[in-house]
């Protein structure tokens, strides 16, 4: 398969990519303006930013490798669990197992390395499949996907489980993707990681920090772990403007708490609306609501778009039928998607 974006409306209000609906920080503007013609023309030192990432994460200097956007941490680890497959030639491929429903760049990326996807479909109302997980897991599986929380359901994992998980395949690296961590308030991870090494945590700066065009992301392990992915990383992976915007971002903590809390505001006025309409929606901690909307699903949306407001029509993914994801940004975008849509289920006689 190849991943294909949704389509994107020039001036639409976008809450179809769960991105930062206010933007970036002001003071990331400002630092990309301050790049020199001299600095431009020089390969990027990463030791700054990487510290300062590390210390904003809680963990010790060496356990942050820093990645152009998680998509490029997602890679390379489908591409150490190619590598690490020990079996004889001709014997098969390494198994890479994800729980449904799922981000489906995890299934390029496996496709990618010629892997084998191993799909675990989710408990009853997407409960996670701790015991079908531990059920598929076999002498080939080489990586686990995991989503925490989960997107697009925005579900977190039961505490005690990707431990649970990781003890029960030590020939195989779970990748915890941690991407709406930060809407999640979850954000000690250094005691699991020095347990469980074969745990490994992928973080964005897309979603709470707002840098989804810059493409600053981490991967987050013991160093021994870390030492192997980082011999598939090309040297110069992250750009100066992603380093100088990830610099200003991270000193901007109060603009990120700011947002955070506008979207914690925003999910609740998703909540309210699916009540009042009696749609069947998750408690979602990540900046973002899935809502079940029914056969009308896809009409909907395109309804939605017709009106400058893009929202996602999960339909496809498995266990969503009829179901929508909305970004839950800034409460005035919020407000006014959900007003559009109020409007456009009067119309339907909804």
């Amino acid at each position: 398969m190849s991943y294909h974006p949704p389509a994107s409306v020039a001036g639409a209000l976008r809450l179809h990519y769960n991105e930062n609906t206010a933007g970036c920080s002001p003071a990331v503007v400002a630092a990309l303006g301050a790049i020199t013609r001299e600095e431009a023309a020089c390969y990027p030192d990463y030791a700054p930013v990487t510290r300062r990432v590390e210390r904003a994460l809680g963990v010790s200097p060496g356990w942050v490798q820093l990645t152009n956007g998680l998509d490029e941490g997602l890679q390379v680890v489908a591409m150490w669990a190619r590598n690490a497959h020990d079996a004889p030639a001709g014997a098969g491929r390494p198994d890479v197992i994800i729980t449904e429903p799922a981000f489906e760049m995890y299934d390029e990326r496996t496709e990618a390395v010629n892997a084998r996807l191993v799909r675990v479909p989710p408990g009853a109302d997407f409960a996670f499949p701790l015991e079908g997980l531990l059920a598929a897991l076999t002498s080939r599986t080489r990586l686990i996907y995991l989503t925490d929380p989960n997107n697009p359901t925005g579900l977190s994992i039961p505490p005690g489980s990707v431990e649970t998980i990781a003890r029960a395949a030590p020939q195989a690296l779970v990748l915890m993707d941690e991407a709406y961590a930060d809407f999640s308030g979850r954000t000690s991870i250094g005691p699991l990681l020095d347990r469980q090494r074969n745990i490994v945590v992928g973080r964005t700066f897309a979603k709470a920090y707002g840098l989804a065009a810059l493409r600053a992301g981490a991967l987050v392990g013991h160093p021994d772990t870390l030492d192997g992915l980082r011999r598939l990383l090309p040297p110069f992976n992250l750009n100066l403007a992603a380093v100088r915007a990830l610099e200003a971002a991270l000193d901007d903590r109060a603009y990120v708490d700011w947002y955070v809390g506008e979207t914690a505001i925003s999910r609740e006025r998703i909540y309210g609306f699916c009540r009042r309409h009696r749609l069947p929606c998750w408690p979602s901690d990540g900046n973002f609501v899935l809502f079940r909307l029914g056969p009308r699903a896809t009409a909907v949306v395109d309804a939605l778009a017709a009106r400058g407001i893009l929202i996602r029509d999960k339909s496809a993914a498995p266990r969503c039928e009829g179901c929508v994801r909305m970004t839950a940004g800034i409460v005035e975008h919020t407000e006014r998607a959900l007003a559009a849509l109020e409007e456009i289920l009067a119309s339907r006689g909804c």
